[in-house]
């Protein structure tokens, strides 16, 4: 059977371009025939991505048949991962977050798990020589990647590895990497055909902490009005969205990249609570802005009280 690659379901560009670049790996190095695969429709910026590298965009699924071999990106938490994961046959992990635990394989497996960035910075170190024969559009969905998760070097989770990839993949691209970043950067930021449901999904992890269940969205973007001015309804929605999804609250953080700071909605007393005790915040409105947070991953999931 062919082997499936695929990231977390809400595709970023990381979870989007990474299960391309090894299928590429497997098949045409390792001679094991892979298919890359999304778990939902990639965002904007990653779309953008896919057409800037000329590279099709992978089948979505949304059912994988027991048994079926595959190899997990940029994740390793069953509740981003198809609902059957532990009765499917995972060979491989390749990731960049905390082990959460709880996947079950039929066998050892090889698990690479790196405190980088990026999970397609932790690729390149694995294909190692053989990132000379890859094709322009692997190159170049690399250092798209990169350039997403580190928010163009501004996130705390940039590595010297994450810079020094990224530089060396710019070089032999012949690409200038501020205006791939702001290209991409403003792919991301134009949401105005999403609904608001979709906005608090678009990017967004389920977390647990002291008992409460929290979807926690984030949206990066270099325009931040365009969505603040929607934030009566996307308070509205969260209730909703809350509910369908069996969470108790959702948290939305509106990530301003070039200001390098996050604004939080805060519409009840929940969120509040969540604002000062994370945070130190002291909210008087129904948002609050947060310096300097940029990383869900370092800066929002570790620090999350109630």
């Amino acid at each position: 059977m062919t082997m499936l690659v695929f990231g977390h379901l809400s595709p970023d560009t990381d979870s989007t371009g990474s299960p391309i670049i090894w299928a590429w790996f497997l098949t045409e190095v390792k001679k094991t025939p892979a298919e890359a695969v999304l778990l939902g429709e990639p965002n904007t910026e990653a779309a953008f991505v896919l057409t800037h590298w000329d590279c099709p965009k992978p089948r979505i699924v949304t059912e994988i048949a027991d048994g079926t071999p595959a190899v997990i990106v940029d994740t390793n938490n069953p509740g981003e991962l198809p609902a059957n994961i532990n009765a499917l046959d995972v060979t491989a992990i390749i990731d960049h977050h905390k082990l959460v635990g709880g996947l079950e394989t039929k066998g050892p497996i090889d698990i690479t798990i790196r405190p980088l960035a990026c999970t397609a910075t932790i690729m390149h170190s694995l294909i190692g020589k053989h990132m000379a024969q890859a094709p322009r559009f692997v190159k170049g969905l690399m250092l798209s990647c990169i350039l997403s998760d580190t928010l163009e070097f501004r996130s705390p989770t940039t590595t010297q590895e994450d810079r020094a990839i990224a530089h060396a993949l710019a070089d032999d691209l012949g690409v200038d990497m501020g205006e791939l970043a702001s290209a991409m950067f403003a792919a991301k930021s134009d949401v105005s055909a999403f609904s608001d449901a979709e906005l608090l999904r678009m990017d967004s992890k389920n977390y647990e902490v002291g008992g409460k269940k929290f979807r926690v969205s984030v949206l990066e973007t270099t325009s931040p009005e365009q969505i603040l001015s929607r934030k009566d309804s996307l308070m509205t929605s969260m209730d909703s969205v809350a509910t369908e999804d069996g969470a108790d609250q959702v948290l939305l953080f509106v990530v301003d990249i070039l200001r390098e700071e996050a604004t939080m909605l805060v519409p009840n007393d929940l969120t509040r609570t969540v604002a000062e005790k994370s945070f130190g915040a002291f909210v008087t409105g129904d948002t609050v802005v947060l310096p300097g947070v940029m990383s869900r991953k370092k800066q929002i999931i570790p620090v999350l009280a109630v």
